[in-house]
């Protein structure tokens, strides 16, 4: 859960206004077959050529930092003074045309926990995040064994599915928007509308709109009839905000949790399907799942790069000059692959006897990261979901070669577009929900 833009994921096509400006000869233009392919060859070769800071070329034209190294990123991610995420400072701002593809990404200045910066993004983080760490684990473990049940009963019979559309993408949505106080079947509604944000298509926009009605009519309900859910909690706040301020909040939430849980759980479902050492996992070992899912967050993370950061003042950052007003990108999966790090983490892992090591940066990094609850309730809703699946579906197996998979076209998010697999057929839970 590190990004609400997962709603809107990031094609990296697409043309805007824009100038090339700033990044300098020899950027690495944010495109190409690259990046959902081979992103971590690409990542060695900025490495050798630029170094932990690359100049890159976002779609359009215009100029931003992508920040590749581990100690960098962290150096970029603790200092909110130096390098704030406030989007305000962009200077590139009137060269953005109104419909800019990454718009949805970037942002605009808006009073979401998202979407603001300094003293302001920390008032809505203090009412924000008691009210997710409100949440009952044991309660949103059984909320996700039921629901996913219902997704796995509706395709269990004929032993074939999608798993990312018929399971993977519609259980973080609906698990979610029980958790935030929506009845099941308006749960539906919110997983179609940020299906279709998603898809990014001629649909979105109207899909955009009806996110916020549907987040409007939750906080007028809950404000007339409190009940034990994220919203409620986020009324009962001492400090007022406005109806308005609490619906992007909770859009934010609800779409920070899509896109980036359901690649959680394709990708270790994937990594489970393909892989030898975790062949365990689908005989019923639950080590080997948390071992797939940490795999997952190192090598394969949901988001690989994440905007942004904008520079204060003119600074010096791995060797690059930095302008005042420049765009810094956030190579989550790129520091990640950092040698530097990836020595020290195979070294303790090594030395402590585990295979683990929790020192990524899948979920960013310091004050903007994702907030603690919510990283705990997208690893119970993937872990959770990923057992029920292999326990009603033991003899699960890949219906296509493994090199005929598809990752999504972006050079932001790391997904797969399909996960088509088959199993013998069994009966249905009958369980009434």
């Amino acid at each position: 859960m590190t990004n609400p833009a997962s709603a809107t994921p990031a094609s990296t096509a697409g043309t805007g206004g824009g100038c090339p400006v700033g990044a300098g000869k020899g950027a690495v233009a944010l495109g190409g077959p690259g990046f959902p392919t081979e992103p971590q060859a690409l990542y060695r070769s900025m490495r050798r050529d630029h170094g932990p800071v690359v100049p890159v070329e976002l779609p359009g034209g215009f100029p931003a930092w992508l920040v590749i190294g581990y100690r960098e990123l962290h150096q970029v991610t603790s200092d909110g003074e130096l390098f704030p995420r406030d989007v305000s400072l962009w200077n590139q701002w009137e060269n953005v045309p109104a419909d800019w593809p990454l718009l949805p990404m970037v942002g605009t200045p808006m009073p979401s926990i998202y979407f603001t910066a300094g003293a302001e993004h920390r008032r809505h983080g203090d009412m924000v995040v008691p009210a997710l760490e409100g949440a009952d684990p044991f309660e949103i473990r059984q909320h996700c064994e039921q629901l996913a049940d219902r997704l796995i009963d509706a395709v269990c019979s004929r032993g074939t599915a999608d798993l990312v559309a018929e399971f993977a993408e519609p259980l973080p949505v609906l698990v979610l928007a029980r958790l935030v106080g929506f009845p099941d079947d308006e749960g539906a509604d919110i997983a179609r509308v940020l299906k279709d944000l998603a898809d990014g298509g001629p649909g979105a926009q109207k899909a955009h709109l009806r996110f916020g009605e549907h987040m409007r009519r939750l906080v007028a309900a809950k404000r007339a009839r409190p009940g034990d859910d994220v919203t409620s909690r986020m009324l009962a706040h001492p400090e007022p905000f406005t109806d308005e301020e609490y619906a992007l909040d909770l859009m934010a939430i609800t779409a920070a949790g899509h896109l980036t849980t359901a690649d959680w759980i394709s990708n270790s479902t994937r990594l489970m399907l393909t892989e030898d050492q975790f062949a365990d996992a689908l005989s019923g070992g639950r080590h080997s799942v948390a071992e797939a899912m940490n795999e997952v967050l190192w090598e394969d993370g949901p988001t690989q790069i994440l905007a942004g950061r904008w520079a204060a003042r003119d600074a010096r950052l791995g060797g690059q000059n930095i302008a005042r007003g420049d765009m810094l990108l956030l190579g989550l999966g790129a520091a990640n692959a950092d040698p530097h790090i990836r020595q020290q983490v195979t070294a303790s892992a090594v030395r402590s006897g585990q295979g683990g090591n929790s020192a990524h940066l899948a979920f960013s990094h310091g004050e903007y990261r994702c907030p603690f609850p919510a990283q705990e309730i997208a690893e119970i809703i993937a872990r959770t979901g990923i057992e029920v699946l292999l326990d009603r579906l033991p003899d699960l197996e890949l219906a296509v070669p493994a090199t005929e998979l598809v990752r999504r076209p972006s050079a932001f998010l790391r997904g797969t577009t399909a996960l088509p697999v088959r199993f013998t057929p069994v009966r249905t839970t009958g369980d009434a929900l």
